[in-house]
């Protein structure tokens, strides 16, 4: 998790820098991630279910390849088509195998209900360690060695790391601790997993946690990707905009293990309109506020409380609801329209830049569709769902 999800925070890094070094506007590289969001979120579900049904060592290990081998491929690249199937296809790819849908569900079978949130609250924490080192140090490397290509090649060897880390992942034939009613995770099937899916679509708090699921994938995309390049375009020093996710990554570390606790004590839908309010908040008080590096660091440090935070709770209103055997599939569901918002959240920053000259028109959307989220979580029952299919049964 602190390798994958520092690697993917830190490419919001590149986007000046390769625009300005191939003379490209900031929509190229801005777009490549917007396909990167996309397609990731539209894999998921399928390789969640992979996940679910071979077990997630393997899968983890070949998305490790795979991100890789789509980050040496920017090592040479040259041209928007190379760039956008090695960030957009090559990445989502690697990064829906070896990154939280994936292994919140190994962590949501391995720990029993009373440690469960607590537990994926601190594996998000630990994808937030890699937030706080791997974008100043992009950072720094576009310093030091003055090309992207020569950073990118760092950052591929830094992605091969996560395949010996993803071995002892493997579940197969594995029951669930905890004393959970659920089968074991090896005798799970496309069969029992289908109607599982059917059973949880058809009822209306999932849909809403699905639909809420978007302003977040929104939000961290368009910070991710284009906050480096607003502070900017603000006249900041270019490594401010690094050193912000850095500080969010920090924050979000406190805010991860803080939701965990709070979920034991809290309604989760509750918990989660909250953490949506504070966002849009945050936001409406920055566009009020000067930029300066004092703004910057109060900014980073809200947003930061709530960044990835979101993820643990979601997924644990998912297992609340139908239980944790399915969770690859269900919650990689969800993540779709998280994904869905990504793209548009990476997609119209850089669009609204190149149309207007000015980030507002996607801040300003950034911050309403917080005010909605916050509405939508406020009308979720998580109570557990009775049914008579696989393995949600409570």
């Amino acid at each position: 998790m602190t390798l994958a999800m520092g690697l993917r925070t830190a490419q919001g890094v590149f986007v000046v820098p390769l625009s300005l070094e191939h003379n490209w506007p900031l929509a190229i590289f801005s777009t490549a991630l917007a396909v990167q969001n996309l397609l990731w979120g539209l894999i998921q579900p399928l390789i969640g279910m992979a996940a679910d049904l071979l077990g997630a060592g393997a899968v983890i290990a070949v998305g490790s390849l795979v991100f890789a081998a789509g980050l040496w491929v920017l090592t040479w690249a040259s041209d928007p088509l190379t760039v956008t199937v090695a960030a957009g296809v090559g990445l989502a790819l690697g990064l829906s195998a070896a990154s939280f849908p994936v292994i919140l569900a190994v962590v949501a079978r391995s720990v029993g209900p009373a440690r469960r949130d607590l537990a994926m609250g601190l594996v998000i924490a630990g994808g937030s360690v890699g937030q706080v080192v791997l974008p100043p140090i992009s950072g720094w490397l576009l310093v030091a060695l003055g090309t992207t290509g020569e950073a990118f090649s760092i950052l591929a060897l830094v992605a091969l790391a996560m395949v010996p880390l993803a071995w002892p992942l493997g579940e197969r034939g594995r029951g669930e601790r905890g004393g959970a009613s659920n089968a074991g995770h090896g005798r799970m099937s496309l069969a029992s997993l289908l109607p599982e899916l059917r059973q949880a679509w058809a009822r209306p708090d999932y849909r809403l946690t699905v639909l809420g699921f978007f302003a977040c994938g929104f939000q961290l995309a368009f910070l991710s990707v284009h906050l480096p390049g607003y502070l900017s375009l603000c006249g900041l020093p270019s490594q401010t905009g690094a050193n912000a996710l850095g500080l969010m990554g920090l924050f979000n570390i406190i805010g991860c293990w803080a939701s965990g606790v709070l979920a034991s004590r809290w309604p989760v839908p509750r918990l989660l309109a909250a953490l949506y309010l504070t966002r849009a908040l945050s936001v409406a008080v920055f566009l009020a506020c000067p930029v300066t590096q004092a703004s910057v660091v109060g900014f980073s440090a809200m947003i930061g409380l709530t960044w990835l935070a979101t993820v643990p709770l979601t997924s644990g209103l998912v297992v609340r609801m139908f239980g944790p055997g399915s969770l690859g599939l269900l919650f990689g569901f969800a993540f779709l329209s998280h994904q869905v918002g990504s793209f548009f959240g990476a997609w119209l920053g850089g669009v609204a830049v190149d149309l207007t000259g000015s980030y507002d028109a996607a801040w300003i959307m950034s911050g309403l569709l917080a005010l909605v989220a916050a509405g939508i979580h406020l009308a979720i029952d998580d109570r557990p769902m009775v049914v008579a299919v696989g393995h949600i049964r409570h």
